[in-house]
């Protein structure tokens, strides 16, 4: 149970929801509660299919490629040590209205970026059990579904802490994305120095 929690909290991580709903919140400012309740459960849904895809074509795409794990690990953690400073930096990015946002650009790559889907194809290529694998998939349905649940609830969170809190805890999601993406390298360079 501590491992499921453990690896719940590392996608919890990757998935970046402080921000996912930071920026859900500017794209959809005009928008009313229905439209955004809608709009949240088809990005929930896109976000699911495409982890569940990384998760599970993972390995395969890394030995199509000839790409080792820890060689992985080091570029997905770079990734992911940039996506964290653009976080704790904070985003550019303007709304676009009347444009269909679900998968692009929030289940790709707000969401799911690449740094994000570099952390869930090593996990999924590090669970090497079926035990691990049914673990690390119920931590990852979890994980989106704590995001969507956070991007449906937009409107009263937004109510409760306003979009500087939001925005807060954007930047300090992105403190503990340095800190995982920081772990990914370290543990990659050292697999490969032995």
């Amino acid at each position: 149970m501590s491992h499921i929690f453990h690896l719940w909290v590392t996608f919890l991580v990757l998935l970046a929801p402080f921000f996912a709903l930071s920026m859900f919140v500017l794209y959809t400012a005009n928008a009313t509660a229905r439209e955004r309740a809608r709009l949240a459960l088809k990005i929930t849904f896109a976000v699911l299919i495409i982890c569940l895809l990384l998760f599970f074509t993972g390995s395969a795409l890394l030995d199509l490629a000839g790409i080792t794990l820890d060689s992985f690990r080091v570029g997905a953690g770079t990734l992911l040590f940039l996506s964290a400073v653009s976080l704790v930096q904070g985003s550019n990015q303007t709304a676009t209205p009347g444009t269909d946002i679900a998968v692009v650009p929030m289940a790709i790559p707000i969401i799911v970026g690449p740094a994000t889907t570099g952390g869930i194809l090593v996990v999924g290529a590090e669970a090497t059990t079926h035990a691990e694998t049914v673990q690390a998939v119920i931590a990852l349905l979890f994980a989106i579904a704590a995001v969507g649940g956070i991007l449906l609830a937009a409107n009263a969170i937004e109510r409760i802490i306003k979009q500087r809190g939001i925005i807060i805890l954007s930047k300090l999601t992105g403190l503990f994305l340095s800190a995982l993406a920081s772990q990914m390298i370290f543990g990659g360079i050292k697999n490969i120095l032995r």
